[in-house]
């Protein structure tokens, strides 16, 4: 039984294969805690082997639908002197909007977060018409064949980015379609492209305003950018829907994020509450 929700999670999580085992990941992973720290009522929609433990983590953030599957979705890095390769070693189950339950469709916010293609962003826009949802775009930009190793792909489907209402991604993940930023900045209502410790860029209506990062020393950079998408749609209601505003506070947020590893990457309420107030005397 699930109960109603306001933010509504929809993506894989992943298993990360490292050094010491197995590890959770995934946009959901890092977006879940993120969103419970602004208090927020989280549902969690992904697929997963039927006997996944790592699944148990994401339940202190928040309720957990999740469609059975032979595996969970598996990733491997590996590196060499020429630098990062990244592997997929198992799928899990695509995800429609067939498996929302009837609970979650009312959701306020809905945040698409594909690691691996696994939802259409026009099935579930289509889904929530009255909903902000962000969309954030790694996990559309990725292909593999036989053996696994990942490569990039375009993805461009006019339609999906006019029912949607953020598009988030990296200066990284569009490194070989550099032309994309343009073409969103024509369809989209509202997109942020991050560049780390550099800040980044929001774009709207025509206008491009830079924003800023922190100052800090990084520890780990993974999952920083799922912690600024959810902090961006998970502060808009704090500030009364100011995309800008929630813009720079997910900068901030995002920079905190790297000085811890894991799901302990996400913000705390002491760190919101303290840019919240840096933000109102700037």
């Amino acid at each position: 039984m699930v109960s109603e929700i306001n933010v509504l999670l929809i993506g894989h999580m992943t298993v990360d294969l490292v050094a010491e085992g197995r590890m959770l990941g995934g946009t959901v992973s890092y977006a879940a805690p993120t969103y419970a720290a602004f208090d927020h009522r989280v549902g969690i929609l992904t697929s997963a082997a039927s006997d996944e433990p790592l699944l148990e983590h994401l339940r202190a953030y928040g309720e957990v639908a999740a469609r059975p599957s032979k595996h969970s979705l598996t990733y491997e890095n590996v590196y060499s002197e020429g630098g990062r390769q990244q592997f997929v070693r198992a799928t899990a189950c695509p995800i429609t909007f067939d498996d929302v339950p009837n609970e979650w469709k009312s959701a306020r916010y809905v945040h698409l977060g594909p690691l691996a293609g696994e939802i259409c962003p026009l099935e579930m826009a289509r889904g929530f018409p009255k909903a902000t949802i962000m969309l954030t775009l790694q996990g559309m930009l990725r292909r593999w064949g036989a053996d696994g190793l990942v490569k990039f792909r375009p993805w461009l489907d006019e339609e999906a980015l006019r029912r949607v209402s953020i598009v988030v991604y990296s200066e990284e993940d569009v490194s070989q379609f550099t032309q994309l930023t343009e073409e969103l900045r024509r369809k989209c209502k509202h997109v942020v492209v991050t560049n780390g410790r550099k800040g980044g860029a929001y774009y709207h209506a025509g206008e491009a305003i830079l924003y800023d990062s922190l100052p800090v020393e990084p520890l780990d950079l993974t999952g920083a950018g799922d912690v600024f998408a959810a902090s961006l749609l998970g502060s808009l209601p704090t500030v009364g829907k100011d995309f800008e505003k929630a813009t720079r506070l997910a900068g901030r947020l995002a920079a905190y994020s790297v000085t811890r590893a894991g799901l302990d990457s996400a913000p705390t309420k002491a760190e919101i509450a303290r840019e919240l107030r840096n933000l109102a005397e700037d």
